[in-house]
């Protein structure tokens, strides 16, 4: 048997989650309060100040969240062989297989909700129904400055771009046989050609940061393959501006030997989207 743990990324935030996990780790949230200046608890908790879905702080929250609900788990016993994560969560499970600290992990995913956060005008849309096929051809026959973010799940694809193109795009996408097409409330066009700056700027920060070999295959964003140690650094700079390749990936985890997935973290987004791809295969 194969255990696999999944760790979500951005939009799995709630206010209320991570109870009962910062009382049980009361150093690990002293070191994110030293690390980011701010309670984290409190955010998560109750979130006074309305920054929850604000993607400066939404990174590091759901990085501690879903980190503290692995600590727990390995400190249970309950070990996996294998990781993955959707966008953020791949921070999760790079510190999952021992590449960097739970601090480290807090600060780069900081520094990268930091510079995504600066990348304006951006919108991003769920097309529910459409064959990615359909869909990019609807974006070429308009020519709109549209890429696709995210390769969710057969019947799900996550588009990004330019904000008046993704919210002209919709009754394209409709009139193309998609079931309904459904605005993210995000701030930039994360995952596609416009967060080639950003990108660019985090490759830079990350030149700084020790990273150490996976103990465990962690399978990348970028590639749908378990990471190699010589582009790390790369990839999860890469991951900012490129597609989510979560279909072909989780594809690959399946024909390990008896999978068994778990989501580890708030909510249970991927364990939809898992569910869809297993029918789907």
């Amino acid at each position: 048997m194969t255990k696999i743990y999944l760790f979500p990324g951005q939009g799995s935030q709630k206010k209320g989650m991570g109870a009962g996990l910062f009382e049980a780790f009361p150093d690990e949230l002293a070191q994110a309060r030293a690390a980011l200046g701010y309670d984290l608890a409190e955010l998560c908790l109750n979130d006074p100040q309305g920054q929850l879905d604000q993607t400066a702080f939404t990174q590091p929250a759901l990085y501690a969240v879903s980190a503290l609900t692995l600590m727990k788990k390995l400190r249970e016993g309950e070990a996996p062989h294998a990781v993955a994560g959707h966008s953020l969560g791949e921070y999760d499970a790079l510190f999952a297989a021992g590449v960097f600290d739970f601090v480290t992990g807090l600060r780069l995913v900081q520094k990268r909700g930091e510079i995504m956060a600066k990348q304006s005008g951006g919108g991003m849309a769920a097309i529910v129904g459409l064959e990615d096929a359909k869909i990019l051809q609807v974006i070429q026959d308009h020519g709109y400055q549209i890429d696709v973010a995210n390769y969710n799940s057969d019947g799900q694809t996550v588009v990004s771009g330019l904000k008046a193109d993704v919210e002209k795009s919709q009754a394209d996408f409709e009139a193309a046989g998609a079931r309904m097409v459904i605005p993210l409330k995000v701030s930039g066009a994360f995952h596609s050609r416009f967060m080639k700056p950003a990108a660019d700027e985090f490759a830079a920060f990350l030149e700084s940061i020790p990273f150490q070999a996976p103990k465990i295959p962690v399978y990348s964003n970028v590639t749908a393959q378990p990471h190699q140690v010589t582009d790390l650094k790369a990839n999860m700079a890469r991951q900012i501006h490129s597609s989510v390749r979560w279909v072909e990936l989780v594809q690959n985890l399946m024909a390990l030997p008896e999978a068994q997935f778990e989501e580890v973290g708030p909510g249970t987004v991927l364990t939809g989207l898992l569910k869809r791809i297993k029918k789907k295969a």
